[in-house]
């Protein structure tokens, strides 16, 4: 319990007004008398500035919020409360008092600000001069800016940073600077230490699927405000890093990884073929997606292949038993646990029996493996996803009919999709995807997707043979996670 206790007490005008003004040792400040009302150092303040005779305390204070999806969320506001003590001793103990407070609290001090300028509506930089930069300056907090400017900028960035220079990394941008920062830290001689680096989301870019999981946790909307404040008060927590493993090739994955989703299951448009297909239709806006989410539903495809996974305890009923895969799946395990020759990080250590393993074969409408919640602002495909459970959540559609699928995934925006009994949802610990053709085309194949990165074009896919990518269609893909292992900045 917060300890109440006034550490200062005193008549003093608040705003002009008299009042009785009081600080608490748990950093409460409140004040009574023709001026009524009280601020947390924790939950609402950025910090002071001395003017004259008089404090100024720099707020960042709950509004009545707006209404999502038939709940409230957060909205703040700036607000100043001007303090001025009976004396200059007295303004002497208010201004140590608060810096004491605001320094238990650990927030950082120095930060590496990277600004996506090219994703989403292109919008971040104008986000950050104009919503981000004030909080900062707001709250004493120094910073140094760059802006990406090409595809992997920000993980060479990473890869490359002297981490001892700041407290923090905060990304301007969709959730696909976050990966890169992820997937730099990670390629590191020192990955261990470079890892906990806390990193901070800025909602500036398409989806925004981190951002807006952190944010709705605390029922707090999911703007670029509120995003900074969650990085200067300074509270950070665990995320889950599954490691995407295809013979020797590696990526790191801290959000979803999707195989055959259609937009119809993702108006927000997050990934795989709907999503890369309709870019051919860019020069309708955003109608793009939902255009050809029509054109596909009408000509709705399913795809053959397998999937396999390690059920979390209480998922274990899911599936069927292994048979012929024991070879494949132990050789998972085995490079899993390879030996470190680079001094980077290379996935967690874990090993399955066969036994443990569950499967389904194709053909699938779709698969998706989340992380966290939410996959955009408004598309919620594992609404009992954790931060640091050291599960995926795994959401299978093998068939439906075309109106149910429609009805069901008009659900998405709350996560009611789950409910569906045309939808599989369960946690795995371990996955392991073997990718098909199309059923009725089998010359054809599809697009795995994994935070936002092509991984794999199948033949006869949007730009196939036209650009490189980091895996081969055809071949498994194995997920496995490693609970915990980076560090994010958090509302709480």
């Amino acid at each position: 319990m917060a300890d109440s206790t006034p550490l200062i007490a005193e008549e003093a005008l608040v705003d002009g007004k008299p009042s009785t003004v009081t600080v608490s040792a748990s950093g409460r400040i409140e004040w009574r008398g023709k001026s009524n009302g009280c601020l947390s150092v924790d939950d609402d303040v950025l910090g002071y500035a001395v003017e004259g005779s008089a404090l100024r305390i720099r707020a960042f204070v709950k509004k009545s919020g707006g209404c999502c999806y038939g709940h409230k969320e957060v909205v703040r506001e700036r607000r100043d409360v001007v303090l001025e003590p009976s004396s200059e001793e007295s303004l002497g103990l208010w201004c140590e008092r608060l810096r004491q407070c605001i320094d238990s609290l650990a927030r950082p001090q120095n930060l590496l600000i990277l600004v996506n300028p090219y994703g989403g509506k292109k919008s971040a930089s104008k986000i950050f001069q104009k919503e981000v930069a004030p909080l900062f300056a707001a709250a004493d907090v120094k910073y140094t800016l760059e802006e990406t400017q090409y595809r992997f900028h920000a993980k060479e960035i990473a890869h490359a940073l002297d981490i001892s220079k700041y407290d923090g990394i905060v990304c301007v941008s969709g959730d696909g600077i976050v990966v890169e920062v992820i997937n730099g830290l990670l390629e590191r001689e020192d990955w261990p230490t470079a890892i906990k680096m806390p990193i901070g989301i800025i909602p500036a870019g398409t989806g925004n699927g981190m951002a807006k999981s952190l944010l709705d946790s605390v029922e707090e909307a999911c703007v670029a405000s509120n995003a900074t404040f969650a990085v200067i008060r300074g509270h950070k927590r665990a995320l889950d890093v599954a490691t995407v493993l295809q013979e020797e090739t590696r990526f790191f994955s801290v959000l979803m990884l999707s195989w055959v989703v259609s937009r119809l299951m993702a108006y927000a448009g997050i990934v795989a073929d709907i999503d890369i297909e309709s870019e051919k239709y860019r020069w309708m806006g955003g109608a793009r997606i939902d255009f050809y989410s029509i054109v596909r539903m009408i000509d709705l495809r399913h795809y053959n292949g397998r999937v396999s996974f390690v059920p979390a305890p209480g998922y274990e009923i899911y599936g069927n038993p292994v048979s012929e895969q024991e070879e494949s799946l132990s050789r998972v395990n085995s490079l899993s646990k390879s030996e470190n020759k680079q001094c980077a990080y290379l996935g967690p250590m874990c090993s399955f029996e066969p036994q443990e393993w569950r499967t389904y074969d194709g053909p699938f409408i779709s698969v998706w493996l989340h992380n966290v919640p939410w996959g955009s602002e408004t598309v919620m495909p594992a609404p009992d996803a954790k931060f640091s459970d050291g599960y995926l959540d795994l959401i299978l559609v093998r068939d439906s009919p075309k109106l149910a699928l429609i009805e069901t995934m008009a659900k998405l925006s709350d996560g009611g999709h789950v409910k569906s009994p045309h939808v599989l949802y369960l946690k795995v610990k371990a996955f392991y995807l073997e990718p098909g053709q199309r059923s009725n085309e089998t010359d054809k194949g599809g697009i795995i997707d994994c935070d936002g990165e092509v991984l794999a074009r199948g033949q006869g896919t949007y730009k196939f043979g036209q650009q490189q990518d980091l895996m081969t269609y055809g071949p498994p893909i194995c997920m496995t996670v490693d609970k915990g292992l980076a560090t994010l900045f958090s509302p709480k």
